[in-house]
C-alpha cells in the first residue's frame, strides 16, 4: 500500500471496531484531521484516514489499547508513518512514541478535543450547523461540561502544535460542520 486511503481505513476499522459510538467517534476525529490538513497545507483524505483508523484496537482491547495495533496493521499493509502516527496518540497514556510531525501533533490535539465538540454541539437546536468557536469556548471553561475529556491533554497537543486553543477549535469546529449530517450534529 502506497498510501493509505479513507476508504481503505473505513474497511480496515470495520474489521474491529462494531459499536456505534466508536463508529462516530472515528468519523469526528477524521472530519477534524481533514480540516488540520487543509490548515497545514497537506494530504486531507491522507489525515482523514489517520483519524479514522486512530482507535483500531479500541473497542476490543480497551485496557491494552495500541498493543494490538501495531503488528495487525504492518501486516495489512499500512505505511510504515501511519502507524507511527496511530501510536502517538496515545502518547504519555498507553504509548511512548512522541507525536513529532504535524499530523502526529494533530491527531493528539484533536481526539479528545472533538468529544467537546460533539457533546457541545449536541445541546444546540441547530447541532454544530451554526456553532462558533465563542460559543465553545464557553463549554470549554465549564470544567464539569464533558468532563471526561481530558483538557490538559488537548492543551498539551495544542502547545506542540504552537497553537492556541481557540484556533484549533475553531480548525476542527469547521471540518465538523462540512460532515454534520454524517456525525449526527444537524440538529433537529
Amino acid at each position: 500500500m502506497d498510501k493509505l486511503t479513507l476508504e481503505k481505513a473505513k474497511e480496515i476499522n470495520s474489521t474491529m471496531v462494531t459499536e456505534e459510538h466508536l463508529l462516530l467517534h472515528a468519523a469526528n476525529v477524521s472530519a477534524a484531521m481533514g480540516a488540520m490538513a487543509d490548515h497545514f497545507g497537506a494530504d486531507k483524505e491522507h489525515w482523514e484516514a489517520v483519524g479514522w483508523l486512530h482507535d483500531y484496537d479500541y473497542e476490543k482491547y480497551p485496557d491494552e489499547h495500541l498493543q494490538h495495533t501495531e503488528k495487525p496493521l504492518r501486516e495489512l499493509g499500512v505505511p510504515e508513518e501511519d502507524i507511527r502516527a496511530i501510536l502517538s496518540h496515545g502518547y504519555g497514556i498507553c504509548s511512548d512514541v512522541k507525536p513529532l510531525s504535524d499530523l502526529e501533533k494533530s491527531l493528539f490535539a484533536v481526539d479528545e478535543l472533538t468529544g467537546i465538540v460533539q457533546a457541545a454541539a449536541r445541546m444546540r437546536p441547530n447541532g454544530i450547523t451554526d456553532m462558533e468557536t465563542k460559543s465553545f469556548m464557553k463549554k470549554w471553561k465549564d470544567k464539569r461540561f464533558a468532563a471526561k475529556c481530558d483538557r490538559p491533554l488537548i492543551l498539551k497537543g495544542c502547545e506542540m502544535l504552537g497553537m492556541d486553543i481557540r484556533d484549533v477549535a475553531e480548525i476542527v469546529i469547521e471540518g465538523m460542520k462540512a460532515h454534520a449530517e454524517e456525525l449526527q450534529l444537524a440538529g433537529n
